[in-house]
């Protein structure tokens, strides 16, 4: 129970006080079985994740819990605090030269990338709100610095909760949060499908970016052959990190981070997955989409789309199921 709930009613007040002219945050009937999504993480595999959500509600099965991790994070905190749309048009709108203008490079430094571009991006689009005021459920994790302890975010400032889940370690610097420093959730928990129960989903799908599943797995339109990156473009802008001579053709750093981590994410993903399986896995064909093809959102988006499109008979059979269980 959440902080804030305990003290109203401790004061004798069951519903939240909002100042005057504010909106309150518009909530899901509670009618019928908990609908929660576990949002993987992915890198720019994430735009996936707007497709799925979208099928879901094409169908009439919008969540009423979202659970993210690192890319999963952003786009579970905008479609709980009702900013989807802003993302999906932002996500569209970007090409090579947009993502590598969102990039600031910091040298020295715990992390290759400060950040801050894309923390005003957030602020711009979530403003202000507290995890707690959101529409729907939500909560995100992340791995605490030094002790690699899991931290479930599930109160506080939405933003700053975000950035710490897809603090990426070697490209972004630790986040801190009640003194406390965070990184990337998915060193710890990629598919947080036990964070999306313990938010009160009874039934949960979780959306997969990175090979096996441990479940059910749904795949569907193969993405079209990766065209040439923009890591070059980025290394450009970091001294003494050009582009490696033909003769010795080794990957630059922020691929080699970016590699290492996607195959750390994927083992840990099965084991997780294996421990917490959820009621219905869906795993988008993104084999072909770079993790820096955040410019490719359109096609990010269709994958999506099409392997939800697909799991909507066993996501209608595991609500069916859950409801006879009530």
């Amino acid at each position: 129970m959440r902080a804030a709930e305990t003290a109203r009613r401790a004061a004798g007040r069951t519903e939240p006080e909002f100042p005057p002219g504010a909106v309150e945050p518009v909530r899901p009937a509670e009618a019928g079985p908990r609908l929660g999504l576990a949002l993987g993480g992915g890198s720019a595999r994430g735009w996936a994740h707007i497709g799925v959500i979208r099928a879901l509600e094409e169908a009439g099965l919008a969540p009423t819990v979202v659970a993210g991790c690192s890319i999963g994070a952003v786009v579970g905190a905008c479609y709980a605090a009702g900013r989807l749309d802003r993302l999906e048009g932002f996500a569209r709108s970007l090409t090579r030269g947009r993502v590598v203008r969102l990039v600031d490079p910091r040298l020295p430094g715990s992390g290759l990338i400060a950040g801050n571009r894309l923390r005003r991006r957030l602020l711009t689009d979530l403003g202000d709100r507290r995890i707690e005021g959101l529409r729907i459920g939500f909560g995100c994790v992340a791995t605490e610095f030094g002790t690699g302890t899991e931290v479930a975010l599930t109160e506080g400032p939405l933003v700053e909760a975000v950035r710490a889940s897809y603090a990426i370690p070697g490209l972004f610097p630790p986040v801190d949060i009640d003194g406390r420093f965070l990184m990337d959730g998915t060193l710890v928990n990629p598919v947080p499908v036990a964070l999306a129960r313990s938010l009160g989903a009874d039934v949960v799908v979780c959306v997969n970016l990175n090979g096996d599943t441990g479940g059910p797995v749904v795949r569907e339109v193969t993405a079209p052959a990766p065209r040439r990156g923009i890591l070059d473009a980025v290394r450009g802008r970091l001294p003494g990190l050009a582009r490696t001579p033909p003769e010795a053709p080794l990957p630059g750093i922020a691929r080699v981070v970016l590699d290492a981590f996607n195959i750390t994410q994927n083992r840990i993903s099965r084991a997780r997955l294996e421990r917490d399986p959820p009621d219905v896995a869906i795993g988008p064909d993104v084999a072909a989409f770079g993790l820096f093809d955040f410019h490719r959102a359109e096609d990010g988006i269709a994958l999506g789309y099409h392997a939800a499109r697909t799991a909507l008979p066993q996501i209608r059979a595991a609500l069916e199921g859950a409801a006879a269980r009530v």
